[in-house]
């Protein structure tokens, strides 16, 4: 029994503060690292922990209030059986390609105990830019990653050939118009992640 306590949400019409300073939210941001799928194991969040994530997720600048994604959860028997499809998908791309080809997608989510699907359900011809939506979609997937950190879990952010087929975005249910955003995969980490080289962010100043 997890002795885990959601933070407080606030309810509509609640006065926020402008600014909640934080130092090991600082500290997070500064060193938050993926971990690769392949390094992950259980446990994942339970479901007051998967519950919190997701709310935490949704709570991005969406322009307009469309709330425009969705999530698909993945735990349990459910993984294995998306890893079938992707497997028989694959067998239909490339019917001659190794066993080992085919093993790596039938166990592709058995890699961590939740994989959550965000995906991209752009309302068309809206006040709202399409591409302003889909920049909403990309922040959700980033609060996961925070949120799962901050939870004491690992996560990674992929997408993979998968999210681009149409037969796979079939068997998701996906809407014409709806894109993968990104599988974000959440667990226990197996390994600490080293960190990796990283560019100076490139800044100029107008005028």
């Amino acid at each position: 029994m997890s002795d885990f306590t959601p933070p407080a949400f606030p309810e509509p019409g609640e006065a926020l503060a402008p600014a909640n300073p934080s130092s090991d939210t600082l500290t997070l941001l500064a060193r938050r690292r993926s971990t690769v799928a392949k390094n992950m194991t259980g446990p994942g969040p339970d479901a007051g922990q998967l519950e919190t994530l997701l709310k935490i997720a949704a709570r991005t600048p969406d322009h307009g209030k469309l709330f425009p994604w969705r999530f698909i959860v993945f735990e349990g028997e459910a993984r294995a059986r998306f890893g079938e499809v992707l497997e028989t998908r694959l067998r239909e791309l490339e019917p001659d390609g190794p066993d080992e080809r085919y093993a790596l997608e039938r166990n592709r989510f058995l890699r961590a105990p939740v994989v959550i699907a965000v995906i991209s359900d752009v309302t068309e011809n809206h006040k709202i830019p399409e591409w302003e939506q889909v920049l909403s979609a990309g922040a959700v997937c980033q609060n996961l990653l925070i949120g799962a950190s901050a939870l004491g879990f690992a996560a990674q952010w992929l997408t993979e050939w998968y999210a681009y087929d149409r037969v796979v975005k079939t068997a998701l249910g996906l809407a014409p118009g709806e894109r993968v955003a990104g599988f974000i995969y959440v667990g226990s980490a197996t390994a600490d992640a080293d960190e990796r080289p990283r560019k100076a962010p490139q800044v100029s100043r107008w005028g």
